[in-house]
């Protein structure tokens, strides 16, 4: 089941399901895009573990999100701005890197979480969640919106809180949307607090 994908290594994590925007401009992404948008093809993002996101590869975390380009720019010459959507994780069983400095993984999918109901006890999320997406509005969370699904929830409330990158790390991970959510809900519970 095993496939090659380039990786994009990235100070953030994206979560299924997700948007992230983009500005591309080092050479070796910019090919990379390019391919993508040419074959409709997906790429990785992975979080960095080691290293920055600009000069020599940065080393990944072994788990990261299939993303798709849905939009793309170019405002001008060598500077690409795209649009992904976040489709499943994967895990990075071994990477490579290619002349240019372009890392391909080989990498194997990661099975979606089953949709899960929301225990009463963490409904503190689906509130907090309701209240940042009436604030800042559905362009940043297409729908549809799964307020009944812990996974969706919790990757929602992963993206936007204010979250240490390796903390992240770990809810991307984790493959138990209600301790996830749990977890998410207890720091709300500290911030309000």
């Amino acid at each position: 089941m095993s496939d090659t994908l380039p990786l994009f290594p990235l100070n953030t994590v994206v979560f299924p399901g997700g948007q992230l925007p983009l500005r591309i401009f080092e050479q070796r992404y910019l090919d990379m895009v390019k391919q993508a948008i040419a074959a409709n093809t997906p790429f990785g993002i992975c979080a960095i573990r080691e290293g920055t996101e600009t000069g020599t590869s940065a080393v990944p975390y072994a788990v990261g999100t299939r993303v798709r380009i849905t939009d793309w720019d170019m405002p001008q010459t060598g500077i690409l701005h795209i649009e992904t959507q976040a489709a499943e994780r994967f895990i990075a069983r071994g990477t490579r890197t290619e002349p240019s400095g372009l890392l391909i993984g080989k990498v194997d999918p990661v099975s979606a979480e089953p949709a899960v109901a929301i225990p009463d006890d963490l409904e503190l999320g689906v509130e907090i969640l309701r209240h940042i997406i009436g604030e800042y509005g559905s362009p940043h969370f297409p729908t549809p919106h799964e307020f009944d699904n812990a996974v969706w929830v919790g990757y929602r409330l992963s993206e936007v809180l204010p979250l240490k990158l390796p903390i992240k790390q770990d809810l991307l991970e984790m493959n138990d949307s209600v301790t996830r959510l749990r977890i998410l809900t207890e720091f709300l519970k500290k911030q309000v607090n």
